[in-house]
């Protein structure tokens, strides 16, 4: 079915997920950024009880990929209603800039909607009351969220004819991405501000993660950071070693009560 180059990117890309994290971790513990807010400190049962609602969220979610995600990924990728191959005649290789840019922008809008949208913000809140931030925070999605990520995506699919090839590639790209400014990584200020003029880094993911809904809304960015500057959503806020994390006005909670938060009546 299709290009078996798709094929073999998707073979890889659990080794490569694996290894990256596995990485970040190691590196959190050799130059930590940041330590824990005081109730997290010393590795103890609310340390290791976070780690399994990040790590539960992730397995529940590599259950939905395969039995959800990519088959509609997989289906949108098909069915195209249009052909690139009709189109000026490029190769399919001189698309891929193109394809990683398109669903760059996408992501971005659909990141700022989860944001700005409430129902969507019900899903989305579950990865910002983590009140700590490393390697697992990337992990930890609702998987309604994702699962209407898979959906809207598609339609991007759809609309641009984006083969499976760009996709998948996209999808590592994001993870290596998201685990890196998600990482509590003690990175030059000089070098980390520099990244940060093209890509999204720690620097400035974690103030998006700041306990203050202002600063929240802002910087959606997932791969590049240009087009925060360019729609207006950066914000003038720098990162603080203690900068507190997670939602205005609201706690952490239990693994039970995170799967059930779409349907809770308060804000």
């Amino acid at each position: 079915m299709g290009d078996p180059l798709w094929q073999d990117l998707l073979v890889a890309k659990g080794a490569i997920v694996a290894g990256w994290i596995v990485l970040a971790l190691a590196v959190e513990q050799w130059r930590p950024a940041a330590p824990p807010p005081i109730h997290l400190a010393g590795y103890g049962a609310a340390w290791f009880a976070r780690w399994g609602r990040n790590l539960g969220f992730f397995i529940l979610n590599g259950a939905l990929s395969t039995l959800f995600v990519l088959p509609v990924t997989i289906w949108a990728a098909l069915h195209a209603p249009w052909s690139r191959a009709e189109l000026m005649g490029w190769p399919a290789w001189a698309w891929l800039p193109l394809d990683i840019l398109l669903l760059d922008l996408w992501i971005y809008w659909w990141h700022r909607a989860n944001h700005e949208w409430r129902f969507l913000w019900r899903f989305h809140e579950v990865h910002h009351r983590d009140r700590h931030l490393d390697a697992t925070t990337a992990l930890r999605f609702h998987f309604g969220e994702v699962a209407l990520s898979a959906g809207a995506r598609a339609l991007a699919i759809l609309a641009f004819a984006i083969p499976l090839t760009s996709v998948v590639l996209f999808e590592v790209l994001v993870i290596v991405a998201s685990v890196f400014h998600h990482a509590n990584w003690r990175i030059p200020p000089a070098i980390e501000r520099r990244l940060a003029r093209l890509i999204i880094t720690p620097w400035r993911h974690w103030v998006h993660h700041h306990r203050m809904r202002a600063d929240t809304d802002s910087t959606y960015g997932t791969i590049f950071s240009f087009w925060d500057r360019w729609f207006g959503t950066t914000t003038p806020t720098e990162r603080q070693r203690l900068m507190p994390l997670g939602v205005e006005g609201q706690e952490e909670l239990p693994m039970i009560a995170l799967i059930g938060r779409p349907t809770a009546r308060d804000r």
